[in-house]
């Protein structure tokens, strides 16, 4: 992504924050796994969006209407024997070459110049409890402020939550970052494509998930998450992560699995017969779950409100799990009673972008947002059917959740990931192709 994307968010930021406030972005801090070992770095999603620079121990500051310079960064200054372990550092004059600052200092000479750059400033924007470690650093230049505010300092009266306004930026996502989209989703796409002509009976959940990660990261992605490989029971548990039974026989594979490419995220799933072939009752909830997918991805349109997609696919489950006999009742009744949570008992999406679960309000003055072009989402249905007595044995374990990454676009929706297989018949065949 070009440094023309970053520059136009941050002068679109500064428009919004005015020139009476400073707004203030940490990076996000090195985080350990165990002992000194790191987990492999991930720049916080705001910060990055703002700057694109992907290095820690650094802070962004944006100060709209500053003659000598708007936009600063404070970075780790370059340092050979560090560097020697840890790879180049960008350094401050890196910092305005290859990122756009204005003006860069290093990190260790913040609590001399930002002090500084708050006085004459009403508001600051920051996001206060995000980062536990930096917030009594913001406090405390706030307060040295105070302290001198009777020999004519102006000290800002307001803290303003800049995740708030970053998390509105971030909604309607850009041409580059729906490329971005795209392309996560493409491999996305590959890796799904990969397991299912590779899941057989007698295989282990974790190898599937060895052939996703593989997938991912010849195209130079990593996981957006955690994935959910679940044969059999496992696909009735949400968030399953074990990802550690072996593949039986006649049952069904749920694969919730998403990459990040370039910092943005894909999220997909589909649910496939081991064997290649789908039992009759395995097949009629399939059917309901995608007839749901389907009436839900229908309503992805501008002017719809971000519920509409939940509760077509709703309506359409209840119906489906009437005609299975798993429900009885008025449709009418059923729904308002939310019956069919015993099945279906989570959300049919949520915004992608930056993160799987992207930021953004789902409710604007306490109605539904509306869907405009530009916003991102997954749409999720699914049905999940655990052992009871209520429930005929022969729909026990079955899991389903069929899921795909779509755009809101200003006419039909876009599927991102249309390019992977889920007709049932279609399915089939993928599988008992390898």
């Amino acid at each position: 992504m070009g440094r023309d994307e970053f520059s136009r968010r941050r002068r679109q930021l500064m428009r919004i924050i005015g020139k009476d406030a400073i707004a203030i972005l940490p990076a996000a801090p090195v985080r350990y796994r165990n002992g000194n070992v790191e987990y492999a770095y991930r720049q916080d999603s705001h910060f990055y969006y703002v700057t694109g620079f992907t290095e820690p121990e650094a802070v962004a500051v944006l100060v709209p209407g500053r003659a000598q310079a708007e936009y600063l960064l404070f970075v780790r200054e370059r340092d050979t024997l560090r560097e020697s372990w840890d790879g180049d550092w960008a350094g401050p004059e890196g910092a305005v070459e290859r990122f756009g600052a204005n003006d860069a200092f290093p990190i260790s000479d913040i609590d001399e110049i930002l002090p500084g750059l708050m006085e004459d400033r009403s508001r600051i924007y920051y996001s206060m409890g995000v980062h536990t470690d930096f917030d009594p650093r913001v406090v405390g230049w706030v307060n040295g402020l105070r302290s001198h505010a009777g020999q004519g300092a102006r000290v800002p009266q307001e803290f303003v939550a800049l995740d708030h306004v970053l998390d509105d930026l971030r909604l309607y996502k850009s041409r580059a970052e729906q490329a971005n989209l795209r392309k996560a989703a493409a491999i996305g796409v590959a890796a799904h494509q990969r397991v299912m002509r590779f899941a057989k009976p007698g295989r282990m959940e974790y190898e599937v998930m060895a052939e996703l990660l593989h997938e991912f990261r010849v195209h130079n992605a990593d996981i957006a998450y955690q994935p959910i490989v679940g044969g059999g029971a496992n696909a009735c548990v949400m968030h399953y992560r074990q990802n550690a039974a072996r593949l039986v026989d006649g049952d069904l594979l749920l694969v919730d699995a998403g990459c990040e490419y370039r910092y943005y995220a894909s999220d997909i799933t589909r649910t496939f017969p081991v064997n290649g072939r789908f039992s009759a009752e395995q097949r009629a909830v399939y059917e309901v779950v995608l007839a749901a997918q389907l009436a839900a991805i229908e309503q992805v349109r501008p002017g719809n409100h971000w519920n509409d997609p939940h509760e077509a696919a709703v309506k359409v489950t209840t119906q489906g799990l009437m005609k299975l006999g798993l429900l009885k009742g008025r449709l009418p009744t059923l729904i308002k009673e939310e019956a069919y949570r015993r099945f279906f008992n989570h959300r049919t999406g949520h915004w992608l972008g930056l993160d799987v679960h992207d930021v953004g309000d789902y409710r604007v003055g306490g109605e539904w947002r509306v869907l405009e072009p530009g916003m991102t989402m997954t749409v999720e249905p699914g049905i999940y059917i655990r052992p009871s007595p209520k429930v005929p044995s022969a729909f026990w374990n079955i899991g389903v959740r069929i899921e795909d990454d779509v755009l809101v676009t200003d006419g039909a929706p876009e599927v991102l990931s249309a390019a992977l297989v889920k007709d049932p018949d279609e399915v089939e065949a993928w599988v008992q192709s390898a």
